[in-house]
């Protein structure tokens, strides 16, 4: 490796956010690693070559379901070698949340995995668990049923008890456990021996998480019962008779868990309440310490909200060792331990690769040379010297007297003391000024902050092809963080400082915050664009929640989707699903594509009829609209 391309990678902070699954090779182009063996790679950019070819245009998501293995394997074998060390009793399984991704290949590629240590599925709505009844999970997996439940709901735990799945409805509210003995009454009435679900109760912490989604935990959290409804759940099934279905405690602080001190002290308190009441006498199997294991979005390994200050292994380590401690203090079994962390396991998969459309211009450019004449505005004038002889020890001086004389030059245009050819020759010497004070001051050790917010304000914004609302609405709605790469160019230093729009008519689309190894970037180091030549980028880690909470603002569906394998000669494209088309975005707003045809037909026959247009016209414009329906809702690359 070259060392511009060891110092793009580090730029970047490939090594740092990539858990061993991403690099850059010889030709400068962003690979992706197979987790059973490192030296076989999938180049992103031939990918995207290749899908090019058979008409498949940018944006398009790739997923690499060996990536989703590796992260099975890896939070597997993590708890696998915890358990050993400590010498833990219990067992540990896993339930993947639907919510986090809720796409069939997702799931259906995790329980092809998964199912070899019988890791299980979590539903927490109707429609999951309707899905998840039909997927074949293994016999000693678990599917456990989180959110607030009707009677529908229970019922239909029930049916997936009666097929033979081990399902566990987790008591939200009272009126759950209502539903849930009536249903167990009903089924033994008729059958004394009816397949019945287990029960687990939800506690309601003390304790509570950190990072963006600390509220999800602590006593307001939305969910969770306090320890005398758990008291009243345990009396209600004695007297019913029916104490032996409680099977597990379940717990949960909130997702993208920063702080592993925070997380060791939930642990505690679950650890305990589960001794408690196994002491009772209840038969509790099961501890679901819940998700919110962390992903390390910016490489930082800090408690900073897009990131973690730990890895798998440390976070079995803590949870084994602290449920240990506490349950042989209380002299009471090791519960095999469930755990819902969904977010580690999917996010590494999934890349969106989209073209750079084009570059907007915000500062004044001087599009023909400046003459300055003798009868310019005396603010005109000055403006001009200031560019001619700044330099790198009056730079922040002239910048100053740079800024006065642009409030001059606006207050004077709007008196009607200047012209407006005067103004624009104005502008464009205040923006030669900044960019010759940024210059300067980039050389600085110390950059001071003022030329930061002046970069930030001077810096190229590159239109790129994609809606952050549809693939990347967490930096939207929550500023999250997500690594951006290019996918090629990697051996070549990037020249230019740039922030991203996307094609939404909303002045929100944009990503103008990027990930760093110390701190949050205003701006992302990216290379100058050529004339006809694509430029790709790379959304990084998106395989979580992303493409579930993605909305149709302005209308950009679904983009295309490419399934990746990688193999000993590189990639093979396993599948391709494409893209929402016009007509399948309008029907999610019920418009149907086949009356808006007779509605534009209509209006173009009148048009012929009063003579508007010609017959041959007429057609055209209807056929090309009938057509438009099938085409993709993103913008069509340069150059294709």
């Amino acid at each position: 490796m070259s060392s511009v391309t060891e110092q793009t990678v580090e730029t970047y902070g490939i090594d740092n956010w990539g858990a061993g699954y991403f690099g850059v090779n010889r030709k400068g182009n962003l690979v992706v690693k197979s987790p059973e063996n490192e030296n076989l790679t999938a180049d992103v950019k031939e990918i995207i070559d290749d899908l090019r070819k058979r008409g498949i245009n940018t944006p398009i998501l790739l997923r690499f379901p060996q990536l989703l293995f590796g992260q099975i394997r890896k939070l597997q074998s993590s708890f696998k070698r915890a358990i050993k060390e400590f010498d833990y009793d219990g067992g540990h399984l896993c339930v993947y949340p639907m919510k986090v991704n809720q796409n069939r290949a997702v799931i259906e590629e995790y329980l092809r995995e998964g199912s070899r240590y019988n890791f299980g599925l979590e539903a927490g709505s109707k429609a999951e668990l309707y899905a998840a009844l039909a997927l074949e999970q293994s016999k000693d997996s678990l599917l456990v049923l989180n959110g607030f439940k009707d009677r529908d709901f229970v019922k239909l735990a029930f049916a997936g008890a009666g097929a033979g799945k081990n399902v566990v409805i987790v008591i939200e509210k009272m009126s759950e456990l209502d539903h849930t003995l009536a249903l167990v009454a009903e089924a033994t009435a008729e059958n004394p021996d009816a397949a019945l679900p287990m029960l687990g109760v939800r506690v309601k912490l003390y304790s509570k998480g950190s990072g963006k989604w600390e509220k999800s935990g602590g006593e307001a959290a939305k969910f969770g019962l306090t320890t005398t409804e758990i008291l009243e759940v345990i009396r209600q099934l004695q007297d019913a008779g029916r104490i032996e279905m409680l099977k597990l405690l379940h717990f949960h602080i909130g997702s993208q868990l920063t702080d592993i001190k925070r997380i060791k002290n939930a642990m505690k308190e679950a650890a305990r309440t589960y001794a408690k009441i196994h002491q009772m006498g209840i038969p509790i199997d099961y501890l679901d310490v819940g998700g919110g294991m962390a992903v390390d979005y910016d490489g930082s390994r800090t408690s900073f909200e897009s990131s973690a200050n730990y890895n798998a292994q440390e976070f079995a380590n803590d949870v084994i060792y602290v449920i240990k401690t506490v349950c042989d203090d209380e002299n009471v079994p090791h519960p095999t331990i469930i755990q819902e962390s969904g977010r580690f396991l999917s996010a590494y998969h999934a890349i969106l690769v989209t073209n750079i459309q084009d570059e907007i211009e915000t500062i004044v450019v001087n599009i023909t040379p400046i003459e300055i004449k003798t009868d310019d505005p005396q603010v005109v004038r000055e403006l001009h010297d200031l560019r001619e002889t700044i330099n790198a020890k009056n730079y922040r001086e002239y910048y100053h007297d740079a800024l006065e004389n642009r409030e001059e030059l606006f207050t004077m245009f709007n008196l009607g003391l200047i012209s407006l050819e005067d103004k624009g020759k104005g502008e464009v010497l205040f923006w030669d000024v900044c960019e010759k004070a940024d210059q300067f001051a980039q050389l600085k050790k110390y950059v001071a902050e003022e030329f930061d917010e002046l970069r930030r304000l001077m810096c190229a914004k590159y239109l790129a092809n994609f809606s952050v609302f549809r693939s990347m609405p967490d930096n939207w709605a929550l500023e999250q963080l997500f690594p951006i790469i290019p996918i090629h160019k990697l051996n070549k230093k990037p020249t230019e400082y740039a922030t991203l729009c996307d094609i939404t008519c909303d002045s929100d689309g944009i990503v103008d915050k990027f990930v760093d190894l110390h701190d949050v970037k205003p701006v992302l180091e990216l290379h100058k664009l050529v004339k006809n030549e694509p430029y790709y980028l790379a959304m990084m880690l998106v395989g979580a929640y992303q493409e579930v909470m993605g909305n149709n603002h302005n209308l950009f569906g679904v983009p295309h989707e490419a399934h990746i394998f990688i193999g000993e000669d590189g990639h093979i494209i396993k599948k391709v699903i494409y893209g929402a088309t016009l007509a399948d975005t309008l029907m999610t707003v019920r418009f149907d594509a086949v009356n808006l045809h007779d509605q534009f037909r209509r209006a173009v026959m009148k048009r012929i009829k009063d003579g508007q247009l010609s017959t041959k016209e007429g057609t055209q414009l209807i056929e090309f609209y009938e057509n438009q329906a099938e085409s993709y809702t993103y913008l069509t690359p340069n150059g294709s």
